[in-house]
């Protein structure tokens, strides 16, 4: 019987070339290019694209109206999987990054690794998702302990430690930190084995919840990818980013980092404020015309 197991490591260490992420040949070369960090760069507060927006004027640009879609079956003979990874990664976004760090039931291994697939879906209790590649029959390193331990830490990544924590993207093969790869620092977690980063502005301290398991369609059978949900258990955020009733978190410290298509990432530098609606305040101040809430009659405007 032939051993399956190195072909699953080439099909590991050949990913990137596979998905092609990167679109330049050289990236040193396009880095040289470009302008130097703008390390001057503080959060700040502009007006929103159309302050006069008034309710039933639509979008704000009405030449959008005159482009056509492309539709697209994601299921499609031919279409490649990777095509939609691609597809769907430069299309919701931003996407936050959830830097998990993990350790090993018996504390063996411990491991460093960022996801975009990772969102906020309640929060009481706290509960978070991550999103793995892959199945539970080829879990790769975080997702291997997490699924032991049934435990971890989700820190978010800042300007401050974006190449170290892209650094541990890297495919190092099971059992070699991440940690000492990096120079990040591990910092004691309270309710969890696995370390925090020091570096990090927020932290979260997770206990499994579950797991859900997702099988292709265009390759029944094959497993290809884990979602995980955790609860969030407790909260770390560096003194000088929290409020004094400790409910908000300064968006100029946290200074986090977006992930977007191929290998682009994005600083969230700007920011604009639109209060949520009360319909009977605005009603009541002439701004929105009740008439035009109710449901059109056949044969009538």
């Amino acid at each position: 019987m032939t051993d399956s197991k190195p072909q699953v490591v080439q099909e590991k260490h050949d990913a990137e070339a596979v998905i092609k992420r990167n679109p330049h040949g050289d990236f040193s070369k396009v880095q040289e290019s470009r302008p130097d960090w703008d390390h001057s760069k503080h959060w700040t507060y502009t007006k929103t694209a159309d302050p006069n927006w008034q309710y039933g004027s639509g979008g704000n640009d009405k030449s959008d109206l005159d482009k056509d879609h492309v539709e697209i079956d994601p299921n499609e003979p031919g279409r490649e999987p990777r095509s939609n990874y691609k597809l769907l990664i430069s299309g919701i976004i931003p996407r936050p990054i959830g830097f998990l760090s993990t350790r090993s039931k018996d504390g063996s291994s411990t491991n460093l690794a960022p996801f975009s697939y990772t969102q906020m879906f309640n929060h009481d209790p706290p509960v978070f998702g991550v999103g793995f590649s892959g199945g539970h029959d080829n879990a790769k390193d975080s997702l291997r302990n997490l699924m032991e331990s049934e435990e971890c830490v989700i820190n978010i990544i800042s300007e401050n430690y974006i190449e170290a924590a892209n650094a541990c993207a890297i495919d190092l093969p099971y059992g070699v930190s991440e940690w000492s790869a990096t120079g990040l620092t591990p910092a004691d977690s309270k309710l969890v084995k696995a370390s925090r980063v020091k570096e990090a502005v927020f932290s979260i301290e997770g206990k499994l919840m579950e797991t859900r398991e997702f099988e292709s369609k265009v390759t029944p059978g094959k497993k290809t990818g884990v979602m995980a949900l955790i609860e969030g258990v407790r909260f770390w955020v560096r003194e000088d980013a929290i409020n004094e009733s400790r409910d908000l978190i300064d968006a100029d410290v946290l200074r986090p980092i977006a992930r977007l298509g191929g290998i682009t990432y994005a600083r969230v530098v700007d920011g604009f404020e639109i209060p949520r609606p009360v319909a009977k305040q605005e009603i009541d101040q002439g701004k929105l015309d009740e008439r035009s809430l109710k449901p059109k009659v056949k044969g009538q405007l």
